[in-house]
C-alpha cells in the first residue's frame, strides 16, 4: 500500500509541479514590461505555488523562523543545501524579503518559469569553473540587494547534500558577500530530509516526508567583525540545528 501511495503521489506531484513550471513561465513574461517590483511579486508567488504542489506527494514543510527576522530587511541568508527543492522554501518563508539566489549559468536556459525567473528576477548567475566571475557576480548582486531591500541566499556547501550530510562550507563566495553588504545581518537557515525527495531519482518520491526548515535569530554585523570567523560560527549553528532534527526523527548522527 506504501508503494501505490508513493507513486500516485509522485505522479500528481510531477503532473502539478510541471503545470504550474508552465502557468508562471506565461505569467512571468507578461508582468516584467510592469517593472522590477510586479515581476519579484509574481516570482514570490511561483515559488509559494511550487510548495503548496509538494503536498500532493505528501511532502509536508513546517517551518521555524525566529521572530528577530523581520520583513523588508536586507539579510545575508545562509543555509544548507540539499535539493534543487529547496530553492522555493526560501520565498515561502520569507516573501517579503524578496531573496535572491546564485545559480549555476546552465539553470538559466531550459527550465520554464525558473530559468526565466533566474534571468531577469534579479539573481546571479555563475559559471563555477570560473572562479573570478563568480565572485565578481556576487558582489555585484550583494550591492544589488541592500539597495532594493531585497536579501541573498548563499549555499556555502557549494555543492547539494544527498544524504543529509553537511559539506565543509567553500567561504570564498560567502565572505565576498559579507565584504559587499556589511550592514546586513547573516540569518544562520538549517534545511532538513529535502533530500529524500530526490532520494530513488522520482521513481518513485516516499510519499509523507516531512521537510523542515530553521530559520535562525540574525547576527549583527560590526565594522571589526572577523568575517571568517562570523562564517564558521554560522556553520556550527547549522550543524547544531541538523543534528537536531535528526535526533529528534530517531536518526544516528552523519559525520
Amino acid at each position: 500500500m506504501g508503494r501505490v501511495a508513493d507513486w500516485a503521489g509522485t505522479i500528481a506531484f510531477s503532473v502539478f509541479f510541471g503545470l504550474t513550471l508552465l502557468v508562471f513561465d506565461v505569467l512571468l513574461r507578461l508582468v516584467t514590461p510592469l517593472g522590477k517590483r510586479p515581476l519579484e511579486r509574481v516570482g514570490i508567488w511561483f515559488q509559494t505555488t511550487l510548495v503548496v504542489v509538494y503536498r500532493f506527494a505528501g511532502i509536508r514543510p513546517e517551518l521555524e523562523r525566529s521572530s528577530a527576522v523581520r520583513d523588508g530587511t536586507p539579510y545575508i541568508l545562509v543555509s544548507n543545501h540539499q535539493s534543487m527543492f529547496d530553492i522555493p522554501l526560501f520565498a515561502w518563508a520569507l516573501p517579503k524579503n524578496f531573496p535572491k539566489y546564485i545559480s549555476k549559468r546552465s539553470l538559466a536556459t531550459w527550465i520554464p518559469g525558473i530559468s526565466y525567473n533566474l534571468r531577469h528576477g534579479g539573481h546571479a548567475l555563475i559559471d563555477r569553473s570560473d572562479r573570478g566571475s563568480a565572485v565578481k557576480a556576487i558582489r555585484k548582486l550583494a550591492q544589488a540587494v541592500t539597495a532594493d531591500g531585497s536579501s541573498v541566499v548563499i549555499f556555502p556547501e557549494g555543492t547539494r547534500g544527498r544524504d543529509g550530510r553537511l559539506a565543509p562550507f567553500k567561504p570564498a563566495g560567502s565572505l565576498a558577500l559579507l565584504d559587499e553588504a556589511p550592514d546586513a545581518p547573516v540569518v544562520p537557515i538549517c534545511i532538513h530530509d529535502s533530500w529524500r525527495i530526490m532520494q530513488y531519482g522520482f521513481r518513485p518520491v516516499p510519499f509523507g516526508i516531512h521537510l523542515r526548515m530553521w530559520i535562525g535569530d540574525p547576527i549583527p554585523r560590526s565594522p571589526d567583525e572577523d568575517r571568517a570567523a562570523l562564517l564558521a560560527a554560522v556553520e556550527l549553528r547549522i550543524a547544531e540545528r541538523l543534528a537536531r532534527f535528526r535526533a529528534e526523527d530517531g536518526l544516528a548522527p552523519v559525520d
